[in-house]
């Protein structure tokens, strides 16, 4: 692990160091295992979450090959089954710095991955190269929108 996750449940820090062979590796095979089915994805492009585990796959199996020297620098600890993890990489020429909002279960499982990233061209600079990614792909995963009153 990148930082101290003191406190972190142990089944929780197993995880977190699965999250961070993930980075390393780049493997969707280590990612896969470390997500509960159920869990929620937050994304900082659209503003309902994405649910299940094979949504939240695809978009970090994505962001991991367009992010350039992505590094973590901190990691926050919130009670026992929360953390968030302060990062930056860069798209290009464009730096970035973000924080990655993660949940876990009792069991350790992820249920709940929230992302925020700065500036705004940064983010515009990853949206657009997600969208030719796995654009067609994400679509089917997001919830369809409530109908107007």
């Amino acid at each position: 692990m990148t930082a101290d996750a003191q406190g972190l449940a142990p089944s929780a820090q197993e995880t977190l160091k699965g999250w961070h062979r993930f980075v390393e590796t780049k493997s969707e095979d280590v990612l896969r295992p470390l997500f509960a089915e159920t869990t929620v994805f937050r994304s900082p492009f659209v503003h309902l979450p994405i649910p299940g585990r094979p949504a939240s796959v695809l978009i970090l199996g994505a962001v991991v090959q367009i992010f350039e020297n992505f590094r973590y620098h901190r990691t926050f600890v919130a009670g026992t089954h929360d953390v968030a993890l302060e990062f930056s990489a860069n798209i290009g020429d464009l730096q970035l710095n973000g924080i990655d909002l993660v949940k876990f279960d009792s069991a350790g499982k992820i249920i709940e991955f929230e992302v925020m990233i700065r500036p705004f061209k940064a983010l515009e600079a990853l949206s657009t190269q997600l969208g030719a990614r796995i654009g067609p792909e994400l679509a089917k995963y997001k919830p369809p929108k409530a109908a107007s009153a």
